[in-house]
């Protein structure tokens, strides 16, 4: 059974800094590619960042180029979203996503940037 769980959510002041995980079970994270999604209070899901089965990042948003690296540890079965200089407009709920046979999600963290 595919399991993804996020976490390391949470309220930050913008200019902060938060790492999401995904830590996944169930199937080979090493053969799988990761992304990192996120949805605002009425906005579509849009996709963040993209990292390849071998740890290329193969996408990532114009809006948090320079700000957030996706990354990956194919050992703990874990995937990474480091959120740098955050800004009120970062707020959403993030989720992360793989591909193994058909798309898998997450149940979301919720990341709040506020003063």
């Amino acid at each position: 059974q595919v399991q993804l769980v996020e976490s390391g959510g949470g309220l930050v002041q913008p200019g902060g800094s938060l790492r999401l995980s995904c830590a996944t079970s169930g199937f080979d994270l090493s053969s799988a590619g990761m992304s990192w999604y996120r949805q605002a209070p009425g906005k579509e899901r849009e996709l963040v960042a993209k990292i390849s089965f071998a740890g290329v990042v193969l996408y990532r948003t114009d809006s948090v180029e320079g700000r957030f690296t996706i990354s990956r540890d194919n050992a703990k079965s874990t995937g990474y979203l480091q959120m740098n200089s955050l800004k009120p407009e970062d707020t959403a709920v993030y989720y992360c996503n793989v591909y193994w046979y058909e798309p898998y999600w997450g149940q979301g963290t919720q990341v709040t940037v506020s003063s």
